[in-house]
């Protein structure tokens, strides 16, 4: 009995101990006036390894199709694209857009700037942004007259967390999966994305992707990923048409391709 009580008395002093951590954490997370959390700033996205300095090493980070619901029937041979097109095997090559599934992972810095009523985000890469009302939660988008690259985002906060909700994108890019036989991965016009942002202090969130590709999938998945705020980091200019060797889908080898040869 004496090591049963004892046994308990530890457990209840753990269960309290992380109790007492995790609202450490939570009086470290930045937060707004109203009080909701705070995610003004410089961040690494999901496509860095999140090393803890101001020295962060960028990868290409891909979802994994170990998390992806099943396909629906015939769709598998729609999400793999194959064709010998740069255009179609990788439209960024020639500088098209990347599109919202792919630009949460790519590796390049992004700011955030939140207001009680809005939250912007800007992009490095390819230079996009996002201008994103925040409000109620689970209210309904403005009508969307035409899918785009990004979508429509509205954005609401669950307790700590910030959700992101996204309709209206366009038949698209989904990351940078190119396997050496050429080829890419794509979401259906019909997809709904959803981003849940949590921190877990206060320079590091949970950043939760959950994808609804009804046309494709047959539920809806998750990727979780995280991002790490940069204090010293600040955005460059990114013009893709500098130096553009694939244009009109016409790839040219590099000068350092060049010295190879």
């Amino acid at each position: 009995m004496k090591v049963q009580l004892k046994q308990l008395s530890l457990g209840i002093a753990t269960l309290l101990m992380c109790h007492s951590a995790f609202a450490a954490d939570a009086t470290t997370i930045p937060r707004m006036a109203s009080g909701v959390p705070d995610f003004t700033g410089m961040w690494a996205g999901p496509g860095f390894q999140h090393t803890g300095t101001e020295v962060d090493n960028p990868t290409a980070a891909l979802y994994d199709d170990k998390r992806m619901s099943p396909f629906k029937s015939g769709a598998d041979k729609t999400f793999i694209r194959t064709t010998g097109d740069v255009r179609i095997d990788d439209p960024t090559a020639v500088c098209l857009p990347n599109g919202l599934t792919r630009q949460i992972a790519s590796p390049y810095p992004q700011q955030w700037v939140q207001t009680d009523s809005e939250l912007i985000i800007l992009y490095e890469y390819m230079h996009f942004f996002r201008h994103i009302p925040l409000g109620e939660p689970n209210r309904a988008h403005a009508p969307v007259f035409e899918n785009t690259y990004m979508g429509d985002s509205i954005a609401w906060f669950d307790g700590d967390s910030l959700v992101i909700d996204t309709v209206g994108l366009r038949e698209w890019l989904l990351d940078a999966f190119h396997p050496e036989a050429g080829g890419s991965r794509w979401h259906s016009a019909d997809t709904h994305v959803v981003e849940r942002l949590t921190y877990t202090d206060g320079s590091n969130v949970n950043y939760e992707v959950t994808i609804d590709d009804p046309s494709t999938f047959t539920t809806p998945w998750t990727q979780p990923w995280a991002m790490q705020r940069k204090q010293t980091w600040k955005l460059f200019e990114f013009i893709c048409e500098d130096n553009n060797r694939c244009e009109a889908g016409v790839c040219q080898a590099a000068d350092v391709q060049l010295d190879d040869q």
